[in-house]
């Protein structure tokens, strides 16, 4: 199966920028990759998705600000977030399946912590 290990993650002041990376063990290029989050006592939510054809999907609360891309031929994908709320304060993880509405398919990785905090 396809391990995931995510990096990127830090120390952000509010309106700031972050470049999420999501190494893949496996390729990737047949798969739907997501982006998810968890925060402190809330649960794992779907932020940002992209099929194997280049469809989008993003969570209402990070559209126009987040951007999910992928380079297959690296078996990367990237998240990245501009114009960061205290509220996107969360560990972020990667995951894949065989659409993007279903992205949850591999084990969860340890994630990368992203604080946005003055």
């Amino acid at each position: 199966q396809v391990q995931l290990v995510e990096s990127g993650g830090g120390l952000v002041h509010p309106g700031g920028s972050l470049r999420l990376s999501c190494a893949a063990s496996g390729t990737i290029f047949r798969l739907a990759m997501g982006w998810y989050r968890q925060a402190p006592g809330k649960q794992r939510e779907l932020v940002a998705a992209l099929s194997s054809g280049g469809t989008t999907t993003y969570a209402d609360s990070v559209k126009g600000r987040f951007t999910i891309s992928r380079d297959n031929a690296k078996n990367m994908v990237y998240l990245q977030m501009n114009s960061l709320k205290p509220e996107d304060t969360a560990v972020y993880y990667c995951n894949f399946g065989p659409t993007i509405a279903t992205t949850t398919l591999g084990s969860w990785g340890q994630g990368t912590q992203v604080t946005v905090s003055p």
